[in-house]
């Protein structure tokens, strides 16, 4: 069959700058490689973000040569929070700062657009999937799975036979949220983290990058008096933070090893709870050297307390193709929800 009428579905990965497009075919084959983007337009408002995720579909078609009319459904993700149904929040985001954005129907904008049924999931959720979908291939029906995806702040999400668990609200995932016990965590004199979203001592006031900028940073240059980072900004300190972990320096490796602790907590308490079968760590830890990003993950594990029987199944490993995974997890959400039954009938635009 000629790629043009293959039927497809669409991914569609919404970011605060860019969007990110992919198409997969109803037999489960991308048909793209790499990263096809263009910008979001989401500081301009609804409307012009719903017109640049319009052009997103456009544009990965014409990269594929598919025709539109073989579209069958699209998958949209988007920063968090929103509902369950792609509602953004009522205090709105960072991405969704303007007035206009509290409380929009972001999934149902894009249907009423495109005249194509739209699958919604927050952008954490979306790489959770994508993750448990590729590590388990064949057998992620039957497979459970918890991710935390390490950012500006820390997403990530449930995955239970195959599937995101979304929540009565659709806020369930937001792992970042969870309070951890910070005994052995914290150096004996350090401050009690705070979160963005004002809890103290959740996951996300120790893993995530505005954590090491605000929480994390501060208090070890005070053990490093001397260090090169002291005389940079905070933010761009924060970025450079890795880069220094990469080459071994001790006071970027504490950093990071309370991230990975702070992590391991978090997968304690879910192996309580759901006892999946995987659990993901993804972000920018993903894209460091293979020798960091190794001693991250294991780091992560030692810091994970499981019952024999637990350890004897599960596995740890890292989120792939991080920049392609919201795409590719959509993708995957509204090929299964084809799959699950009856296509919804498309909304005329």
């Amino acid at each position: 069959m000629d790629a043009a009428d293959v039927p497809v579905v669409v991914g569609l990965d919404n970011g605060g700058t860019s969007n990110n497009a992919t198409v997969l075919t109803l037999d489960g084959r991308f048909l793209v490689d790499g990263l096809v983007e263009i910008p979001s337009e989401v500081q301009r408002g609804p409307e012009a973000a719903i017109e640049a995720l319009a052009r997103a579909l456009d544009g990965v078609l014409a990269h594929t040569g598919v025709r539109r009319e073989r579209v069958r459904a699209v998958g949209l993700d988007t920063p968090g929070p929103a509902s369950a149904s792609g509602v953004i929040s009522s205090r709105g985001s960072t991405n969704f700062s303007q007035p206009a954005w509290r409380g929009f129907d972001v999934r149902g904008a894009l249907e009423r657009r495109l005249g194509l049924p739209v699958v919604y999931h927050n952008d954490g959720n979306a790489a959770a999937l994508y993750a448990h979908h590729v590590h388990f291939g064949s057998e992620a029906m039957a497979r459970s799975s918890v991710a935390a995806i390490v950012g500006t702040g820390l997403g990530g999400g449930v995955v239970e036979s195959g599937r995101v668990v979304a929540g009565a609200a659709g806020m369930a995932g937001e792992l970042g949220h969870v309070h951890i016990p910070l005994d052995g965590v914290l150096a004996p004199d350090q401050p009690t983290p705070v979160c963005g979203c004002g809890f103290a001592g959740d996951v996300e006031s120790v893993a995530s990058l505005t954590a090491i900028e605000r929480n994390l940073l501060p208090y070890w240059l005070t053990r490093y008096p001397g260090h090169p980072l002291a005389g940079e900004a905070p933010a761009r300190a924060a970025r450079l933070v890795r880069g220094y972990g990469e080459r071994g320096d001790a006071l970027a490796r504490a950093v990071f090893a309370q991230q990975a602790a702070a992590i391991g907590r978090l997968f304690t308490i879910a192996a309580n709870i759901t006892d999946p079968h995987a659990y993901f760590v993804g972000g920018g830890v993903v894209e460091a050297a293979p020798e960091f990003r190794d001693w991250f993950l294991a780091t992560v594990r030692e810091n994970t307390t499981l019952r024999e029987e637990q350890a004897a199944v599960a596995t740890f490993a890292l989120v792939p193709d991080r920049d392609m995974a919201g795409a590719r997890g959509v993708a995957i959400a509204a090929l299964e929800a084809l799959r699950a039954g009856p296509a919804p009938r498309p909304v005329v635009a």
